[in-house]
């Protein structure tokens, strides 16, 4: 049946070509509605708690999406009249970048003292370049004494400061965030041509989110043109020069490609960062299909046979193990919805589509194509298969030793992967070549922290935030906070309400206390809301009626996620056990989310791989109709993970978001050349009535070489990610490289001693007697 579909394949191979170009025409023509995610929200599912206690608090408080200059002058004196006024300068120019809302600096922050039965509220710097050096040691003393500024806009040696934009994106573009970037880099450069004494740096969430798309889009400009010419010159190599094959598989690479990016675009779906990826991983696994195909028709060509026998022979071999593997990867990367990251999602149906098309082409495009482009190869005997055979020998001569070396060396390296730890900081999701990840290096540096954690905290009634037992609690935890080990500043209301009541007693620091009276808090805070200038007010820090406050923990330095969730943890605890019902909070915020988001997606996963275990299983035991050898292959297709990650635990010993969801993607990839090699092997058993070493020599022989070239294949497209500065694409590409490279070897050095443990002697002669009555599968690959 194979080969006459074979045979009128190549009869009406003009055909096929043609509805092959249309259905590329097609499918391809989606990709013009393809658009990249600028949000980093995009990575946390609609149903994400973490997602939900964030949403709530920005939509009750002030959006906290902001730009943020954090300027450091090269002689380290913030407080001169020079730089003052420069950011002065910047401080004004700020309020013009698109969609601000608000611009908070040292220069406007608004300063309060008492003058006679006066209350002043006015900004700390005024005319900076006018300013003596009384009035400049004033606002030094000042800012360094303020708790609302210290270690936030200003750092404790005075030599780094920084002006935040608030940003309130309408959402109704994908343009608003590169919009913003953009503006802000532009004045970035304006205040250095300004002041080349300035060094500027450019972070925060929307620069953040710019970054996202922005190294998306370069990856998938520099990273696929990189690992075609990888391809290309494997593909060759294992060609043995073929031009004509070499220029079919990239054919096949570019329409699977472009058919699964085209369906993307189709079906709405947005490109980010790890699914950006997803070109890369498509033509790594198509080459791998042609390898299996175009070395059938070569070695084919080599024996005698004219081209277009080649190719039906090629395709009677191969159709029916190509399927089953492009099915097992269908498989793999479909189960990685189960992760709980829809990037991460979208990797895996875009890849799944890629794949399904690679299929589709290998078996009808690349044959028809073969059997029209000109393939000038010598007929010889080849080397490959006598290299084979002494492989063979030395394995089978070796056996013992190979077995329980391999299995010490199991051992070894799973006793490893408890070294690993998991830890996501969405800062180091890129590489210290981006400007954000530099820019965010140094102002943890500088100011001692960049997590903020918000907490809304209720009083429990309209205007209750004035009551004095609400003040004092919220005090409580403020100061509590403060002694922790890991907090590096506290933003609370308390801090305006004390130095409110200072200043209404005449600047008296014995009364820079919170005031005892509901009535007297309530004045104080309207009096000072009135005072403020538009933009400026309190709805950063008060929500509408006044019922709730929003407290923000600055943590230490780049904590873990461990220690972010242990902080969370402790927090949760105080107020449960300190404060009242309804003042208990759920901690929120961009590091709370993506602490949670690394541990919900692991545990999502084990749903996908126990679900990705049991379906490739299953097919492989119906591939090969043996539930033993089907029991067996389990051991090679499952250690290579195992192996993987205990190296990773020794040379790394991080685990982060994309590292969760490499088990069950590899293990689709690296069950095909298990496939291969024990169809093969049953193949000699069964048809040709060998022995087990007989038929682990024939295995060799007939898919050894094929294994090497696939794997090198695979290896090599998954370490061109490596290069990717962004860190989810690049951990994974090299954790999965390492993962197919350890498959490979398990494949040729511990697979064969295993079948010869299992099928020695003793079941010589059942075997050989049924070899005739059990039905085998085609042979899978010359």
């Amino acid at each position: 049946m194979i080969k006459t579909f074979a045979e009128g394949l190549v009869r009406f191979r003009w055909w096929v070509i043609l509805a092959t170009l249309l259905s590329v025409a097609g499918s391809g023509y989606g990709m013009r509605y393809l658009q990249f995610s600028n949000d980093y929200r995009d990575y946390f599912s609609k149903d994400n708690p973490q997602l939900a206690a964030f949403e709530a608090l920005q939509n009750t408080y002030t959006k906290s999406d902001n730009v943020l200059f954090v300027v450091a002058p090269k002689d380290g004196k913030i407080f001169t009249r020079e730089t003052l006024a420069d950011i002065e300068w910047l401080t004004k120019q700020a309020w013009q970048l698109p969609y601000s809302s608000r611009v908070d600096s040292i220069t406007n922050f608004q300063h309060t003292h008492a003058s006679g039965d006066d209350l002043i509220v006015e900004n700390l710097v005024k005319d900076a370049a006018s300013l003596s050096g009384t009035a400049l040691e004033r606002i030094k003393d000042v800012a360094l004494h303020e708790p609302l500024l210290l270690n936030r806009v200003i750092n404790a040696t005075a030599n780094v400061t920084s002006v935040s934009v608030t940003i309130i994106l309408p959402g109704k573009a994908l343009s608003e965030v590169p919009e913003v970037t953009a503006a802000a880099q532009k004045l970035m450069e304006q205040v250095k041509a300004r002041n080349p004494q300035l060094d500027v740096y450019l972070t925060g969430e929307v620069p953040m989110n710019n970054a996202f798309s922005e190294y998306a889009q370069k990856d998938l400009e520099t990273l696929v043109p990189i690992m075609y010419g990888v391809i290309i010159l494997v593909t060759l190599l294992a060609l043995r020069g073929s031009v004509a094959g070499t220029f079919g598989t990239v054919l096949l690479i570019v329409f699977s490609t472009v058919t699964a990016m085209g369906l993307t675009g189709w079906l709405g779906i947005k490109l980010t960062a790890p699914s950006v990826s997803a070109p890369t991983v498509i033509l790594t696994l198509a080459v791998a299909n042609s390898i299996h195909l175009l070395l059938v028709i070569v070695q084919s060509i080599r024996a005698g046979h004219d081209k277009r026998a080649a190719v039906v022979e090629s395709l009677q071999i191969n159709m029916y193990p190509v399927t089953i593997t492009c099915l097992t990867d269908v498989i793999g990367f479909s189960v990685m919805n189960f992760s709980d990251v829809p990037p991460i999602q979208d990797l895996g149906n875009i890849v799944a589509l890629g794949v399904a098309a690679t299929w589709l082409y290998s078996i009808l495009f690349l044959p028809a194509v073969m059997a029209v482009l000109p393939l000038r190869i010598k007929p010889a005997v080849t080397h490959s298969v006598f290299n084979m055979d002494r492989f063979a020998d030395f394995v089978i001569r070796r056996r013992k030793i190979l077995l329980w070396g391999a299995s010490l060396i199991t051992l070894a390296l799973f006793a490893c992967i408890p070294k690993n730890e998991l830890n996501d900081q969405y800062v180091n999701y890129f590489d210290r070549s981006v400007d954000f990840r530099r820019a965010s290096d140094f102002t943890v540096a500088a100011f001692g922290g960049f997590n903020p954690i918000d907490y809304s905290l209720s009083a429990g009634q309209s205007g209750g935030i004035s009551n004095p037992a609400y003040l004092q609690k919220l005090e409580q935890f403020a100061e509590w906070l403060r002694s922790q080990p890991d907090v590096n500043h506290v933003d609370t209301l308390t801090d305006v309400m004390k130095r409110l009541n200072k200043n209404m007693h005449g600047d008296d620091p014995a009364w820079y206390r919170l005031p005892d009276s509901r009535e007297l808090a309530a004045q104080y805070l309207l009096l000072y809301e009135l005072s403020l200038p538009f933009g400026l007010d309190l709805n950063n820090q008060i929500n509408v009626d006044k019922s709730a406050t929003r407290l923000t923990a600055t943590l230490k330095g780049l904590p873990s996620t461990k220690e972010i969730m242990a902080f969370e943890q402790r927090t949760e605890q105080w107020l449960r056990e300190n404060a009242p019902p309804t003042m208990r909070a759920e901690a929120t915020g961009s590091s709370i989310m993506f602490a949670y988001l690394g541990d919900r997606n692991i545990r999502s996963m084990l749903k996908g791989n126990i679900i990705s275990l049991l379906l490739i299983s299953l097919v492989v035991i119906a591939v090969l109709r043996s539930l033993k050898i089907g029991l067996i292959s389990l051991i090679p297709n499952l250690v290579p993970a195992g192996l993987a990650f205990g190296v990773w635990g020794i040379m790394v010993g991080q685990v982060g978001l994309s590292l969760s969801v490499v088990t069950t993607m590899t293990y689709g990839i690296v069950v095909d050349d298990t496939i291969h090699f024990l169809s093969k092997y049953l193949h000699g058993r069964r048809k040709k009535g060998m022995t087990a070493e007989d038929a682990v020599r024939y295995a060799f022989s007939t898919v050894g070489m094929a294994t090497w070239l696939t794997s090198l294949i695979l290896v090599a497209g998954f370490s061109v990610l490596v290069f990717s500065a962004f860190e989810l694409n690049s951990s994974m590409g090299l954790l999965t490289a390492i993962t197919i490279a350890f498959a490979a070897l398990c494949d040729l050095f511990l697979l064969p001693p295993l079948l010869l443990k299992l099928e020695g002697k003793k079941y010589e002669k059942s075997i050989l007697a049924k070899r005739d009555s059990v039905p085998v599968p085609s042979e899978p690959l010359g």
